[in-house]
Formats: C-alpha cells, sequence, structure tokens
C-alpha cells in the first residue's frame, strides 16, 4: 500500500520544504486539492524541490476549466517532474459549478467521459504530431498548429484518475479512467458492495485487470500517539462524518446500513445552522464504520483491516512535533500492506 499526504497551500513559500521533507520521511507521494487555493503552482514548486516522490491533484474540478488548459498543465508538471505526475479529476457538484463557478451543469458522467477522452486526444496529438481530431457531444477539439504544441517529453502518458461517488461514476472510472480517488465517506461493505462491483464492471467493459487499475481512499483515519490524541482525532472524523451525512449526495452510504434516520437529523441540523450539534450525533460505532482507529503502534492494523485488499493509496499526515523516525516507522508499516495495484499499463 502506498501513502501519501498533502501539501501545505496557504503559502507558496512553504511548499519546498514540505514537500522535501515528505520526500525524507518515506511517503510515496504529495496531493494538492482545490479548495481554498489554486492546486497546481504548489506542485510545480514542491516538482523542482523534489527528486522521487509522487506529485498529484486529488482533486482540481475540471469542468470551469477547458480539457485544453489542463492538458497544457498537466503536461508541463509531468515533463518538469519527470514523469511523476498524476492528474486527479473531480466533477463537483451541481451547485458548486452552478453558483460557485457560473458554469453550466450537464449530464456529469458523460461530460466526464469525454473531457478524459479529450485529454488524451490532446497529449497524443503533442506527443506524437498526429493531428488533433476530437469531437463528442460536450467538447470538440479539431485544431492544433506547430506553434502551440510543446515539444514531445518522450515520458509515458500522464494517468487520470478521477473522484467518484455514484455507481454511474464508479463504473465510468473504471472503463475509461488509470484510477479513482473515493471519498472518504466510505464505509467497508459500501465499497465491497458498491465501488468494487461497479468499478469492475467498467473494467471488465475496457478490458482491463484491476492490477493496472489504482484505487485512492475509501475511508477516514483517526491517530494519535497516546488515547487522547486519538480521542480527538476520533472527534475530527465524527464532525467530518455528520458534515458529510448531513448532505443528500452522500445518503446512499448511511441507507445501506439503515441509518436513514441519521440522515435526516444530521440534514435538519444543517439546515437549521447547527454545526456544532451535528457531530453529537454520531456514535463510536458509525466512526467506526467509517475509520480506520488506533494509536500509531496499531494504526497499520486498522488500515489493513479497513481497507486491505481494496485500497492501493491512503491519505495521512503527522502532527508538526512528530521526530522523523516515527513517521518513518509508521510509513513502512502501512506499505507493507498488501494492494491489489501493480502499475499502470
Amino acid at each position: 500500500m502506498r501513502v501519501v499526504t498533502v501539501m501545505p497551500l496557504d503559502s507558496w513559500r512553504k511548499v519546498a520544504p514540505a514537500a522535501q521533507a515528505a520526500e525524507a520521511a518515506g511517503f510515496d507521494g504529495l496531493m494538492s486539492a482545490e479548495i481554498a487555493h489554486d492546486p497546481f503552482i504548489p506542485l510545480a514548486l514542491a516538482a523542482l524541490a523534489t527528486e522521487r516522490i509522487q506529485l498529484s491533484t486529488g482533486i482540481t474540478v475540471a469542468f470551469p476549466r477547458s480539457p485544453m488548459v489542463i492538458a497544457q498543465l498537466a503536461w508541463d508538471l509531468q515533463a518538469e517532474s519527470g514523469g511523476r505526475f498524476v492528474l486527479g479529476l473531480g466533477s463537483q457538484v451541481k451547485g458548486h459549478i452552478e453558483r460557485r463557478f457560473s458554469v453550466a451543469w450537464t449530464q456529469p458522467v458523460a461530460r466526464m467521459r469525454e473531457y478524459i477522452e479529450a485529454l488524451r486526444a490532446i497529449w497524443q496529438s503533442w506527443e506524437q504530431g498526429v493531428p488533433l481530431q476530437y469531437e463528442g457531444e460536450h467538447y470538440r477539439f479539431t485544431l492544433m498548429t506547430p506553434e502551440f504544441s510543446p515539444r514531445p517529453t518522450g515520458l509515458g502518458p500522464v494517468p487520470v484518475c478521477i473522484a467518484a461517488v455514484g455507481p454511474d461514476m464508479l463504473r465510468m472510472a473504471g472503463r475509461v479512467c488509470d484510477g479513482v480517488r473515493l471519498h472518504g465517506f466510505c464505509t467497508r461493505r459500501y465499497l465491497e458492495e458498491v465501488c468494487a462491483a461497479r468499478i469492475e464492471e467498467g473494467l471488465a467493459k475496457s478490458g482491463r485487470e484491476r492490477a493496472r487499475f489504482e484505487v485512492s481512499g475509501g475511508g477516514f483515519i483517526a491517530t494519535g500517539p497516546d488515547e487522547d490524541a486519538l480521542r480527538r482525532s476520533v472527534d475530527e472524523v465524527r464532525y467530518r462524518i455528520a458534515f458529510y451525512g448531513s448532505t443528500r449526495t452522500y445518503a446512499r452510504v448511511l441507507t445501506l446500513h439503515g441509518l436513514d434516520e441519521l440522515a435526516t437529523r444530521l440534514h435538519r441540523l444543517s439546515v437549521q445552522g447547527k454545526w456544532s450539534e451535528m457531530a453529537r450525533e454520531v456514535s463510536d460505532d458509525v466512526v467506526q464504520l467509517f475509520a480506520a482507529v488506533g494509536t500509531y503502534p496499531n494504526i497499520a492494523g486498522a488500515i489493513e483491516k479497513r481497507l486491505g485488499g481494496f485500497a492501493d493509496v491512503v491519505w495521512m499526515d503527522f502532527p508538526k512535533a512528530t521526530p522523523d523516525g516515527l513517521k518513518r516507522e509508521i510509513i513502512q508499516d502501512i506499505q507493507r500492506t498488501p494492494s491489489p495495484f501493480r502499475g499502470w499499463s
């Protein structure tokens, strides 16, 4: 199993030291998320400051940007990192696309499939010097001149992974993508009965094997050096479960476990703006459904029990005061967990 961590995004000056520290600690990858800041510029700084560690967006919102814009950003990051970049894309939800980005919301699954196909057509045109010819219902790219084509890199294609929650997006991920970024708001049962089944359907249609498809995430991690720290971490996860559980988009996960009443209560509290009260509705038993829970000596075993045999990548971080040697030890323990992924084709 691979272990990745999130880079600081609030200050570019923090990026290079943090990236070098993560590489030295033995992390396999660095991710940047599109939340309050741009996800690409920090990755560019990290690419120049490191030599081994993988770099990825996890995720960037696709639809507000043309595939041509993302293709160019990903191409440059792949080239400057020496082939260490992975593109993570997400559709976001209708409200954010329409009201935060002021972009039309149309058929997210079909549109995302075309988005990825268009990216690969653009990259093929640049790498192989062939005419650009992609025409779909949502995207059309038919013009590429030498002046606007970057030089071939000689590197492998950029792997493309997408965030997926619903069955249709999961199926499409298996059919078209190189991997999937699963939401932390998943239980082991949801992973096995919904996620795995839909991904396998997609892989079967594309004629690919699971060993060439990477699965990231699929659960929260609550850990710490002692019981007090673990309790605080569990409470943080408890709030996150309450926050996501209040959103109807994720209600299907609670429904699978007969927790519709909890979903209703959480949604009602969110509508009332009672955010501080929501976490109290989430019991320890529900936390155990969604999270791998354990102190540092036990967290690797908890992760294997919760995600082993399904997830290939987990995301975690440590408090600033954590000794480097302890970080390396914990990361190495987690990395020993077997996973199905054997590398992209």
